[in-house]
């Protein structure tokens, strides 16, 4: 069964209606807005949202294609992006830690027995920024993570500036991570997620 099929916030949200043709006949058009799993070919979208997003500010990628392909080969299950008309927006990719606090082997490595999901990134096209679109992504994010029976806990690292935003998504400070880029220092921080069975007797999951 897939995703889609046992997570209804995951399938399309129909914003607009189909247009209809000369003849009156409904034309076929992508869905205004679609939730999904990213896959492996969705790999060169997120790295140009990414690189865009992130070497302006930093210098330098949280991952590179490479890394990318490698996360999505081995747990798209993990990750989230945001499609408009079917053209990729935002997106956040994922993955297992089975540690208390992240180091710096979580940046390249899943542990599929884990119980804490590592998000890696989370970004959002340029054109679509300052919309709250971060905020809403996250959000739906957590939802899924909370019907996936094996989930605890997700892990983030981030810069300082960033604190705030992810506070008002329902994330606490850890306090600083051991894991260092370059000459880049982060906060740890987590966020409790319940397990599938809670979520099947509250929510439908």
């Amino acid at each position: 069964m897939s995703v889609l099929g046992v997570l209804p916030f995951l399938k399309p949200i129909h914003l607009k209606s189909p247009r209809s043709s000369p003849r009156g006949q409904r034309r076929h058009t992508l869905p205004a807005s679609e939730f999904r799993c990213l896959s492996p070919e969705d790999a060169v979208s997120v790295f140009e949202i990414e690189r865009e997003a992130f070497i302006s500010v930093s210098g330098d990628c949280p991952l590179h294609l490479d890394e990318i392909r490698h996360f999505l080969n081995l747990c798209p299950e993990l990750s989230l992006g945001w499609f408009e008309e079917g053209r990729l927006v935002a997106f956040i990719i994922g993955s297992l830690w089975d540690q208390e606090r992240l180091s710096q082997a979580a940046l390249t490595l899943h542990k599929p027995q884990g119980t804490a999901v590592h998000i890696h990134v989370l970004a959002v096209h340029r054109t679509f920024r300052q919309q709250g679109k971060g905020s809403i992504l996250m959000w739906r994010y957590l939802q899924y993570l909370r019907c996936l029976p094996f989930a605890r806990r997700a892990l983030l690292m981030c810069e300082d500036f960033l604190v705030p935003f992810y506070q008002k998504c329902g994330f606490k400070a850890l306090g600083p991570c051991e894991v260092t880029v370059g000459e880049l220092a982060f906060i740890e921080m987590q966020h409790p997620v319940r397990g599938h069975a809670f979520m099947r007797r509250n929510s439908g999951c």
